[in-house]
């Protein structure tokens, strides 16, 4: 492992890190007459893939994930590719799976040697399979339980206050997030995950933020968790402009297409929605942190929010777009503008994450520290640690 690209006079928190699923994440504790319909293994040609809800998942081409490409190996590539390589060229290089990938007390060590006082942890395959199974419940909330108590097994949702682990929620059933909220917190979690998306539910695809689900977001209040809406196949199509299905595609002769809007629609459409329905007006202890969905889309929101407070008067008891700003937190690409972003929410909510191991991510999660140069040593103190670390105490 390579030293820290920067030095500080502090150890950095880590927003946006990830595991790679053991083989038997999602089977490991589903019961057996449920296994056809949730997730199963198949091979296909001599590789394996997972077949999720009776179906054959092809959102990665390598749910094994060894051989594995390395850590920010298409880092060029979303830099702006300089160089003009095929970033197939960018992925040739392979290793086995290294053990932090897959086992907290390896992650420690790694975090040591990577200058990181802790990190937020999230799944790399778990937020891809909600949509293939938004149209069975039972099988979807069944996939999700047996999937958090893996979590919890081999991650543990607060490892030694260094790894926090985040637990898959999912709202198609508000029971059920309810009763696996209760089981997070008294995991000691700090945080819990969900896609940025309507969920689902018996009666038809419901908003996150509408009141059926006020129940949810009560006990997030009252316990005072942060929510973390992280990019995942948020099930947007692309309506005849491109190719649905979850997955970026480099094959030869493909061009640019607008399934690469679809991760910061998607955190646009959920985000200001929550706006909207003034959920923060009646929960003001919810804190929501946008992770790994970018953030070219904040100047269109915060007008769309201001314009909307114009027209309609009254409707909005306080400022929208200061309530966005007191209760929204964002992670942006690496590549995107950190400046402009604080400008707009401020550096105390913007969130440093590095998106390691995975390879459209920081190679070292401290290179990111030189995309702050602007910012003054308070702020950056705020950007690389304090503000994760706010997000990560419970709120009183």
């Amino acid at each position: 492992m390579a030293e820290p690209r920067a030095v500080l006079d502090f150890k950095a928190f880590d927003a946006d890190n990830h595991y790679y699923e053991a083989l038997d994440a999602f089977t490991r504790h589903v019961p057996k007459a449920m296994q056809s319909r949730c997730v199963q293994w198949s091979e296909i040609d001599g590789r394996k893939y997972h077949v999720v809800g009776g179906r054959v998942s092809r959102a990665v081409t390598n749910a094994t994930f060894t051989p594995i490409a390395k850590p920010g190996a298409l880092h060029e590539y979303f830099r702006g590719n300089p160089t003009g390589r095929n970033p197939l060229e960018m992925l040739a290089e392979r290793e086995p799976i290294p053990a932090a990938y897959r086992n907290r007390d390896a992650r420690v060590e790694v975090l040591d040697q990577q200058g990181l006082e802790a990190c937020w942890v999230f799944p790399t395959l778990g937020v891809l399979y909600e949509e293939p199974l938004k149209h069975d419940i039972e099988a979807l909330t069944t996939t999700f339980r047996a999937f958090n108590r893996w979590l919890d097994e081999d991650w543990g949702c607060n490892y030694n206050d260094r790894i926090y682990a985040a637990a898959y929620i999912t709202l198609a059933d508000v029971d059920w997030a309810c009763e696996e909220l209760e089981w997070a917190l008294g995991q000691g979690a700090r945080c819990v995950v969900m896609r940025p998306a309507a969920p689902t539910t018996i009666s038809g695809p419901r908003r996150v933020s509408d009141p059926m689900f006020d129940p949810f977001w009560a006990r997030v209040n009252e316990a005072g968790i942060t929510v973390v809406t992280h990019a995942g196949d948020s099930g947007y199509s692309s309506n005849g402009y491109a190719a649905d299905g979850f997955g970026a595609t480099f094959a030869g002769g493909h061009g640019p297409n607008v399934k690469a809007f679809h991760i910061e629609r998607a955190a646009y459409d959920f985000l200001i929605t929550l706006a909207f329905d003034k959920l923060f007006e009646r929960f003001p202890n919810v804190r929501i942190a946008s992770v790994e969905n970018g953030s070219e889309f904040l100047p269109d929101l915060v007008k769309k929010l201001k314009s909307y407070q114009a027209r309609m008067p009254g409707y909005f008891k306080q400022n929208p777009v200061e309530q966005f700003r007191e209760h929204v937190w964002i992670n942006p690409f690496w590549e995107d503008d950190p400046n402009e972003i604080a400008g707009i929410v401020g550096a105390n909510r913007v969130l440093f994450g590095s998106d390691w191991p995975h390879i459209e991510g920081m190679p070292h999660p401290l290179d990111y520290v030189s995309e702050l140069a602007k910012f003054s040593d308070a702020e950056r103190r705020l950007i690389l640690r304090d503000n994760v670390r706010e997000l990560t105490t419970l709120a009183a």
